[in-house]
């Protein structure tokens, strides 16, 4: 009877996840600019070459598979990427984080893994024909925890979202390091 009100939970966490993202939030006020003077900067030393500018930062998720974009977040119709691949490719993590939910019970997703990876952001991997993890389990960016499949849908592909706050956001820019 624990483990089934336990499943009924997660399950309906899950489904909570996955809806929140039918209703924005309004946008936060945007708090009133401070105006500071620049502080002045000190004069190189004669002879010395001006510094490197700053690397970019690397992205904080990585590309949970290598096939080619089927599909592209809109945000209405598609609330992620569904990248294209053949049967048994590898998922990936896309970043360190804990399994939250493991399952094929929410319709329109087939078998489906949620990686919760700080209160921020969670990724959600669908259409799996194996998953190779289990919840609770610690996954670390770049581990394989399912294999592609099809459940769900009608063709091979991974549908893969990016949540922050649990409203989608377009993964894209947090794969190309654009985001954080």
């Amino acid at each position: 009877m624990t483990s089934a009100i336990t499943r009924s939970s997660l399950l309906l966490a899950a489904a909570a996840v996955l809806a929140a993202c039918s209703s924005t939030p309004p946008p936060a006020p945007k708090p009133a600019p401070v105006r500071q003077s620049p502080a002045p900067s000190p004069a190189p030393a004669p002879g010395t070459a001006p510094a490197p500018a700053a690397p970019t930062q690397p992205a904080a998720f990585i590309r949970p598979a290598d096939g080619p974009t089927l599909a592209r977040f809109d945000g209405k119709g598609n609330k992620g990427l569904d990248i294209g691949g053949k049967a048994g490719d590898p998922v990936l993590a896309s970043a360190d984080g804990r399994v939250v939910f493991v399952g094929g019970q929410l319709r329109g997703y087939g078998n489906m893994v949620i990686v919760k990876h700080n209160d921020t952001f969670l990724t959600a991997y669908a259409h799996n024909q194996k998953i190779l993890v289990k919840e609770k389990d610690t996954v670390r960016q770049g581990q394989t925890i399912a294999e592609m499949g099809k459940s769900g849908t009608d063709r091979v592909k991974l549908h893969f979202e990016v949540r922050k706050q649990g409203v989608a956001v377009d993964p894209q820019p947090y794969l190309d390091g654009k985001a954080r």
